[in-house]
């Protein structure tokens, strides 16, 4: 069916002249349509484009948000562990701290003693493995996890160090064993029962039947038994090439095999062996080799 037209007549009334107009309805109704509906759908297109951008804005700064605390709790974290690793260090530091008389007699014992107590791995430098600043929180966790482990390399290395030193100063003879008169020293002397000269590899200390003799370090029995000329004689293996021997004794009070603490009772004086008297004979024995015990036992 075909559309309405309309004629629109426009007359001049001063020269009488007439003009024609004549539209169809159809293209009319749409274009007016048109004119109408293209601003509502480009303002609606607008809105909904500017929503859903404001959505996914919000929807970013959420998860930046979450992003942000898990970055504080994570940091936080960090730091923490940091912190306790920097006062583990420190105690540990304290604990390296010695007796005067220890340090004494540890700083007496030949190089290779200490080297072969000292030996092991070496920490790592902070300055070179600390790696540049960063803004992101990426590099700041990089930071934080390399200066952990840093800090972890050097937990390790300080408690490897300590308990080595620890051990060390443990093996040191240290303490005189017991109290009594220095009546023989280390080194050359006349032998008291034949006069001849003889080299002498301890120290005779005198003292009462029975006088409690204690352990000079920490160690283990290896031998606790007659023993030639020394008689009843007790030997502890102190560790890291270091031994102690005790002759001369009226008896036992430790038995081969077990550990002893530096200051234990480990026998009593007496006069078995080559003697001439109630005293205690006290070795201290390098790598197999006697050395002086003056040197290492406290003043």
């Amino acid at each position: 069916m075909n559309s309405p037209r309309y004629t629109i007549l426009i007359a001049n009334r001063n020269s009488g002249a007439v003009r024609r107009f004549t539209f169809v309805r159809r293209p009319i109704l749409l274009a007016i349509i048109a004119l109408v509906t293209v601003p509502t759908l480009v303002g609606a297109g607008s809105y909904w484009a500017h929503k859903a951008e404001l959505d996914s804005l919000r929807t970013e700064n959420d998860g930046l948000r979450v992003e942000n605390d898990n970055y504080r709790a994570t940091t936080g974290e960090l730091a923490t562990q940091i912190s306790s690793l920097q006062e583990a260090i420190a105690d540990l530091s304290q604990q390296a701290e010695l007796d005067p008389a220890t340090r004494r007699a540890m700083e007496q014992l030949p190089a290779l003693i200490k080297s072969r107590a000292m030996g092991g791995t070496t920490g790592t430098d902070p300055a070179v493995a600390a790696p540049e600043l960063t803004r992101s929180p990426e590099g700041t966790f990089g930071i934080l996890h390399d200066l952990l482990g840093v800090l972890e390399g050097q937990l390790t290395t300080a408690r490897q160090g300590v308990e080595r030193r620890q051990a060390l100063a443990a093996a040191a003879p240290s303490l005189w064993p017991l109290n009594g008169w220095l009546t023989s020293d280390f080194g050359k002397r006349r032998d008291p029962i034949d006069g001849s000269s003889e080299y002498h590899a301890g120290l005779d200390i005198s003292a009462d039947r029975g006088t409690p003799v204690h352990a000079t370090a920490d160690g283990t029995v290896r031998l606790a038994a007659y023993n030639g000329n020394y008689g009843n004689c007790i030997e502890l293996e102190n560790g890291f090439g270091i031994a102690t021997r005790f002759g001369h004794l009226s008896g036992y009070a430790v038995r081969p095999g077990q550990r002893v603490k530096r200051g234990q009772v480990i026998g009593y004086v007496g006069a078995t062996g080559r003697t001439t008297g109630y005293h205690l004979h006290y070795e201290i024995l390098l790598n197999g080799q006697q050395v002086d015990p003056l040197r290492y036992l406290t003043r």
